[in-house]
């Protein structure tokens, strides 16, 4: 039997972080992941914030160094409109810039920086039960068992804590479904930004929208998301992705000479909530606590701060401190988890999107927004966070 003062199930960029942060902070740290690295998934357009956490667990230099593309806003389309959010402008201070990533390099190279940092990963190990004592929790592998003092759960879709412990709840977002793929993009545009990821919305259905995220070697990931009643048309995958994605101008101008050499991917009913974000010896992070939608691209920016949370918040429990997980994890956490919901919710309705797309635009206002969106919600200083309903519901009747 293996005995360590934390396991972290997961090691993707959660577990990595607070993989990282733990490790530096006195205990011994194992990491298990089911899979081999590297390997594909997506999420991966990245919100400056995220730099912040990166700072933090002494990981930005090395990702700073791997030629990422270089990433400053995001771009809005939608028929013969288009318009954009510079990060670098925003109300809230702090980086401004960041990257878009292939995922399959970006978390092995933050994992494999992390064995470096002294943190023993184990691949290809699949967590199969888990029960908990007073004083600490086993989980069971196909090499054995793992006592441990601690549980993270940072396996993203995985979701292995909430399906063990039967702690998944319904979202209450409507079940969307995702096509997506990298394709070799051949943009010759010239005023095309590659420094920006491109959010289109479908020229007459505003509940379908797609992405395209530029890598900067001449490939970008493209994607299409809405309800599958909109989307299922009858073809193989990628076929359905060609097609809506041919539907939006904008896209159909700028991939006109596209080589789409994989094939599409599909992923559905991905939003999704549980009962608890923690227990006596366990704690939930990002995706597998909570995934919202990949619209804004939150998801790794809210996997970074729950690892970053729930690190202070182990370390005082695993040294006898005084912790309390309801105020210093779950509510903290949920205050930029319910703005980005009010944002996501805003989209799909159309309140959002009227504001993305007025020409009428307060300055004031826009740099608030810039800052939500750069990945900032959890900037008490900024009405679009704290009152982030009332904030939009507001700039909506003023546009």
């Amino acid at each position: 039997m293996r005995e360590v003062d934390v396991l972290v199930i997961g090691a993707g960029p959660s577990g990595a972080i607070v993989s990282s942060l733990l490790h530096k902070n006195g205990f011994k740290v194992l990491c298990v992941e089911k899979e081999n690295f590297p390997r594909f998934v997506i999420g991966e357009s990245l919100l400056p914030n995220c730099m912040n956490f990166l700072k933090e667990a002494n990981l930005l230099d090395v990702v700073k160094k791997a030629g990422f593309q270089y990433k400053n806003g995001a771009a809005f389309s939608w028929g013969d409109s288009y318009t954009y959010v510079d990060f670098c402008d925003k109300f809230t201070p702090g980086f401004g810039t960041t990257f878009q990533v292939k995922r399959a390099d970006f978390d092995k190279l933050l994992i494999e920086e992390v064995q470096k940092q002294g943190v023993e990963v184990k691949f290809n190990l699949a967590i199969e039960a888990v029960s908990f004592e007073n004083d600490f929790a086993l989980a069971t592998t196909k090499d054995g068992e793992i006592k441990a003092k601690f549980i993270v759960d940072a396996s993203g879709y995985g979701r292995v804590l909430p399906r063990l412990l039967n702690l998944e709840t319904k979202s209450t977002l409507s079940s969307k479904k995702a096509y997506f793929t990298h394709i070799k993009d051949n943009i010759s545009e010239p005023l095309y930004d590659r420094n920006k990821i491109l959010i289109t919305t479908h020229p007459t259905n505003r509940e379908i929208w797609y992405w395209l995220i530029p890598f900067s070697d001449g490939t970008c990931s493209i994607g299409v998301v809405g309800e599958d009643r909109y989307l299922n048309v009858g073809l193989d995958d990628k076929e359905t992705l060609k097609k809506h994605v041919y539907d939006a101008p904008m896209l159909k101008r700028l991939l006109n000479n596209a080589q789409w050499l994989k094939d599409a991917r599909t992923i559905e009913g991905y939003s999704k909530n549980v009962s608890t974000l923690y227990g006596e010896r366990f704690v939930l992070l990002g995706n597998a606590g909570e995934f919202l939608d990949p619209v804004f691209s939150s998801g790794i920016t809210i996997a970074f701060k729950s690892a970053s949370l729930a690190a202070k918040c182990i370390t005082k429990k695993l040294t006898s401190q005084d912790v309390n997980f309801k105020k210093e994890y779950e509510e903290e956490l949920m205050l930029g988890v319910n703005c980005f919901r009010t944002y996501v919710e805003g989209w799909y309705s159309g309140i959002f999107q009227d504001v993305i797309y007025s020409k009428d635009k307060n300055y004031d206002i826009k740099r608030k927004i810039s800052a939500v969106l750069a990945g900032y919600a959890w900037d008490r200083e900024n009405p679009f966070v704290v009152r982030s309903d009332d904030a939009l519901n507001a700039v909506h009747q003023y546009c």
